[in-house]
């Protein structure tokens, strides 16, 4: 399926919503990683990013937009990398990993943890989910945590341990969290990541040397079982997933051979998707467009550029294309649909400002000039 892109001058884009004085706490510095641009359940829009000493908010005014209000900011101290999720409950959580410098020695590193549960609501307060290493040189080497949410609204936390094995925390009925669990694994890459079935189960992957690990449940919110390694190479901090029919996730990577993005469903080939990615997560969507199920990925090329691919969803064979969106970010963009079903690219800009690119009425998969919220 070709796509079109809505370019404009940067300069010449409409500013929507309020604005607001602009410090050096409301510049984004880049997007979070995941899902940044998330859909609330009164079906309004909210995108998130990083600056300087805590997180940002956008928040549609109404759903469907196009007007936004923010950024609001959050303080959070010692951040090194922040995550988003979001569950079937459409509350969204946060996962960030902290550093507080000490004189004697390296860092204090811990794992932080913050939910927001309605749109344009307040973010609670950060719980600490502690480390699982208890000598500090250790605990300075653990990675970056990722989260995902089952059917049930259980948080399962996993990251790289400073082995190289893979850790989980899961949170427990009740709010209380259950003790960090290793799943073992070894030379495991920068993010693990986690996913979510409808069903409620929770798949676990990670990138190692020439070879990928994953971990799955057999039934929902149970345990987690590894399965055999496959012999696969991945480009660190490039893996993402999608679910692409029920119960099956499709996996996007950069392949480090060529460059190119990839797919893969276990059990079948690996499908080579082109483009030449930056080293970064791609955004990955399933959405209907003209009444069929389709996927829809964006990345960031070498040169920051936002490129766009729409086609059939699990039909990868059947080709796809890649088109410029005109937009450069900051960071990897998002991709999300909005209360009516159109598709919604996010990107930062190098000014630290949030664009909104909508899909436009025509027929096909084309997006409006983007906007500078």
């Amino acid at each position: 399926m070709r796509t079109r892109s809505g370019r404009g001058d940067a300069h010449a884009r409409a500013v929507t919503g309020a604005e607001h004085v602009q410090d050096e706490r409301r510049r984004a510095e880049r997007p979070l990683d995941g899902r940044w641009l998330a859909l609330g359940k009164d079906g309004r829009l909210t995108a998130y990013a990083r600056t300087a000493g805590g997180l940002l908010r956008w928040t549609e005014i109404r759903p469907g937009g196009p007007a936004w209000t923010g950024p609001d900011f959050f303080p959070v101290a010692g951040l090194t990398h922040l995550s988003v999720t979001q569950g079937a409950d459409t509350y969204v959580h946060f996962v960030g990993r902290r550093e507080v410098p000490k004189a004697d020695g390296p860092p204090a590193v811990d794992v932080i943890h913050a939910i927001q549960y309605q749109t344009g609501r307040p973010v609670t307060e950060w719980r600490s989910l502690g480390n699982p290493h208890k000598d500090r040189a250790k605990a300075a080497r653990f990675g970056i945590p990722s989260a995902a949410v089952s059917a049930s609204g259980t948080v399962y936390v996993c990251a790289r341990n400073a082995g190289g094995g893979v850790m989980l925390r899961r949170e427990l009925p009740g709010g209380k969290w259950g003790p960090w669990t290793d799943l073992k694994g070894s030379g495991a890459q920068d993010p693990v990541v986690a996913t979510a079935d409808v069903a409620g189960h929770v798949e676990v992957m990670a990138g190692g040397q020439d070879l990928v690990m994953r971990w799955t449940q057999s039934e929902p919110d149970g345990d987690f079982q590894q399965v055999p390694n496959t012999p696969l190479a991945v480009t660190p901090g490039t893996l993402a997933a999608l679910e692409t029919a029920p119960g099956r996730l499709t996996y996007y990577w950069t392949d480090p051979g060529t460059g190119a993005l990839v797919g893969h469903r276990f059990g079948s080939w690996v499908l080579p998707l082109g483009g030449i990615p930056a080293q970064e997560q791609s955004a990955v969507l399933r959405a209907s467009i003209d009444g069929y199920d389709c996927t829809v990925l964006a990345h960031r090329d070498v040169e920051g550029q936002v490129m766009l691919a729409a086609f059939g969803t699990e039909n990868e064979q059947g080709g796809l294309w890649w088109s410029p969106t005109g937009e450069r970010s900051a960071g990897a963009p998002a991709l999300a649909c909005d209360v009516y079903g159109r598709v919604v690219l996010g990107t930062i800009g190098a000014d630290g400002a949030l664009y909104i690119a909508r899909q436009s009425g025509e027929s096909g998969f084309a997006l409006a000039p983007s906007q500078r919220v």
